[in-house]
Order: C-alpha cells, then sequence, then structure tokens
C-alpha cells in the first residue's frame, strides 16, 4: 500500500481511525456482552433490575466513547510524525505500526506509547472477560448436568466470538513493533475474516434460526424427492390393462 507523503495522508489516516474506532467498539461490546452473560447466569433472578434499558444504553454509549477516544489518541500519535516523500508500507490498509516504520525520526517513545494504550484496552478487557467467566464456570459446578449443558450453550457463540477476535488483537498490538511475514494474514484475519464469520456464529446457534433452516432443508429434501421419482403408472390406466 502506497502514502503518498503527509499531504496526501488523510486517506490512511480515516482509514487507521475507522479500523481502530470499530476495532475498539467491538471490543467493549464484546466485553458488555460477557457482563450481560454473567448477570444472566449467575444471578438470574435480579436480571430484570439490573440489566434495565438505562444500564444497557449506557453501556453501549460508554463503548462509543470509549472507542472514540482510543481511535483518536491514534490519530494524533500517527499525525504528528513527520513523512517525506512517497512511502510503501506492507500491509493491506493503514495501521500505526506500518507507519511508525516510515516516519523520519526517532520513533521509540512513540512505540512505548501505542503499544502501552493498544495492550492496557486489550490485555484489560480480555482479562476482565477472563474474571467473568471464571465466576460462571464456578457457578455451573453447583448446578444440574442438564442447567450446565444450557448455560455452556448460551455461551458458546460468545466464546467462539471471542477467540477468534481477540487472538488476533492480542498478537498485533501486545508486542514490540517488528515486522514479521504472519502480520499481514493475522491482520486479513482479524479485519476480514472475524466480521464474516461473527453472523454465521450467532446465526447457526441460534435456536429459531436452526429450527427454520431444519425445516428448509426438509423441504428441499422432500422437493428433490419427488422431482427426481421414478416414473409410476397412473391407476386409470392399469384398470384398462387385461392379463
Amino acid at each position: 500500500m502506497w502514502v503518498d507523503g503527509w499531504n496526501d495522508g488523510s486517506e490512511c489516516l480515516g482509514q487507521l481511525f475507522f479500523l481502530h474506532f470499530l476495532g475498539c467498539t467491538e471490543i467493549f461490546l464484546l466485553t458488555t456482552t460477557t457482563y450481560d452473560r454473567y448477570v444472566a447466569i449467575c444471578q438470574p433472578l435480579h436480571y430484570t433490575t439490573i440489566m434495565v434499558c438505562r444500564i444497557c444504553a449506557g453501556l453501549v454509549a460508554g463503548s462509543w466513547m470509549g472507542a472514540l477516544a482510543h481511535s483518536l489518541v491514534q490519530i494524533l500519535l500517527a499525525a504528528t510524525l513527520p513523512y517525506y516523500g512517497p512511502n510503501r508500507i506492507d500491509r493491506y490498509f493503514c495501521d500505526v505500526a506500518p507507519l511508525l516504520g516510515i516516519a523520519c525520526t526517532d520513533t521509540s517513545l512513540m512505540e512505548i506509547l501505542v503499544v502501552s494504550n493498544t495492550e492496557a484496552l486489550s490485555l484489560g478487557c480480555f482479562l476482565v472477560l477472563l474474571v467473568f467467566y471464571g465466576d460462571i464456570l464456578a457457578s455451573l459446578w453447583r448446578r444440574s448436568a442438564e442447567g450446565r449443558r444450557k448455560a455452556l450453550s448460551t455461551c458458546m457463540a460468545h466464546l467462539m466470538v471471542v477467540a477468534i477476535f481477540f487472538g488476533p488483537c492480542i498478537f498485533i498490538y501486545t508486542r514490540p513493533f517488528s515486522t514479521i511475514p504472519a502480520d499481514k494474514v493475522v491482520s486479513l484475519l482479524a479485519t476480514v475474516v472475524t466480521p464474516l464469520l461473527n453472523p454465521l456464529i450467532y446465526t447457526l446457534r441460534n435456536t429459531e434460526m436452526k429450527r427454520a433452516m431444519r425445516q428448509l432443508w426438509g423441504k428441499q429434501m422432500v422437493s428433490d424427492d419427488s422431482s427426481t421419482a421414478p416414473f409410476s403408472t397412473p391407476r386409470w390406466l392399469w384398470s384398462q390393462c387385461s392379463f
């Protein structure tokens, strides 16, 4: 990808802003969704009094505001660096790490600030997730086998999304900036593959959706069987035949 000087770097900055804004929003929303699962499983009788509309709206608004603050910090850190002439970054999109690599100044302090910011965000939210799910697993030991199965079935889709999203984020943003061949593949996985898998994962874990898919599949199988059934002689033709 080309970054032709900083006079034409507004598109790169815009891409950097939306990349971190949407990614950070998803991190916060995954964390708040974990809190929702925690209240629903560990405090089911108090769920309707805790997760009221005001609390849910505050959690969503806080996720957006936190993501906005994080992305603005990334933009300010990248925009204050000097860039001269045409530059090439070995990525599919603009990010802070490759931009620091083409900056015409010492970026040691800037790397520490960026790594501290992103590492505190991703690892902090991931640790909160582990604490909530630790309490959930501890509470499940006191339940019956059927109760454990239902609770784990409720959390399975969320756990799959957390694993495929936090894995690439922690790999990219919680280590010192050094370009390795796997960076491009992992970054593509985090920005393209994971958003594509999210609707599929949540859809396949939805009970009503699975029931509708079974009914649709059953109707399709019946129609295929009827269309490929061998030709059968009508009854009126058999009645006119004499043997």
